[in-house]
């Protein structure tokens, strides 16, 4: 079994958080046991995950959305204070990355993304090149090479998208349809990623996937004839965390658990 510093090289290892520019403190957050026997994965550090993570016995809690951002003023009060209390309280370690998380090649959100898809990605995009853009395959499966070339199929249009999106993350999605016709090269970034829409457009996108929309992108739809899909942040962002704390169940023989708290945003 792992020791608390083992497990934090190794998330480090893969993860490599220094070479983003992020809002928060990547990796250990909260420092707990010494010695690592079970970790469980999930979205954000909510009291009901942590919760949750107290009940199942976990030495180590494993998320995308930790407990610390930039602007926060750093006082210890309300709810942060009872997440906190919880966590140390039963001695758990809380392990947070950010973009480190969506951006892994293989293991990250928008690569579990695109797999959970059907999303065979050919290049990135964006600031950081968190935004990823692809085609549609078959052929794709978790663990495959997620940079080359593919048979692909298209879409025959948004709604056509819109229902596939719907039933792979099984929730309702906001869909603004572009441009009548065929969708092939399909845009994503998971989370609240709607200010990377001008450059999916400009990446050559006919469509862009995030979990978020705000005013401006349906303006940008009507004018630019890319569609967008708002497929809820948490829903897009459910696969990374799981992937990597599975990752790191079979490196050190770890027991682990993923937990779903359910978020309709």
């Amino acid at each position: 079994m792992p020791n608390r510093q083992e497990l934090l090289l190794a998330l480090n290892a893969v993860l490599e958080p220094d070479r983003f520019k992020d809002y928060c403190p990547n990796g250990l957050q909260v420092e707990g046991r010494w010695e690592v026997r079970k970790i469980v994965s999930g979205v954000t550090a909510s009291l009901a995950l942590i919760d949750a993570a107290v009940a199942a016995g976990a030495d180590a809690l494993f998320v995308h959305h930790g407990l610390f951002w930039r602007g926060h003023d750093g006082r210890v009060t309300g709810w942060l204070r009872q997440r906190l209390a919880r966590l140390l309280e039963n001695d758990i370690n809380l392990f947070a990355y950010h973009l480190p998380l969506d951006a892994h090649v293989q293991w990250g959100n928008n690569a579990q993304l695109g797999f959970q898809l059907g999303l065979h990605a050919t290049g990135r995009f964006g600031d950081q090149e968190l935004g990823w853009i692809g085609v549609r395959s078959a052929s794709v499966r978790p663990g495959n090479d997620v940079l080359g070339h593919h048979n692909n199929e298209e879409f025959s249009g948004t709604q056509a998208l819109a229902t596939h999106v719907e039933t792979v993350l099984g929730r309702t999605v906001l869909a603004i349809p572009g441009k009548p016709g065929p969708l092939r090269r399909i845009a994503w970034c998971s989370g609240g990623a709607q200010g990377y829409f001008e450059a999916a457009i400009a990446a050559g996108a006919d469509a862009f996937i995030t979990g978020e929309i705000s005013e401006p992108q349906a303006h940008l739809v009507r004018e630019s004839g890319v569609a967008f899909l708002a497929c809820g942040h948490h829903a897009t962002e459910r696969y990374g965390a799981p992937a990597v704390a599975g990752l790191m169940a079979e490196q050190f023989g770890l027991e682990h658990l993923f937990i779903d708290i359910d978020n309709p945003a």
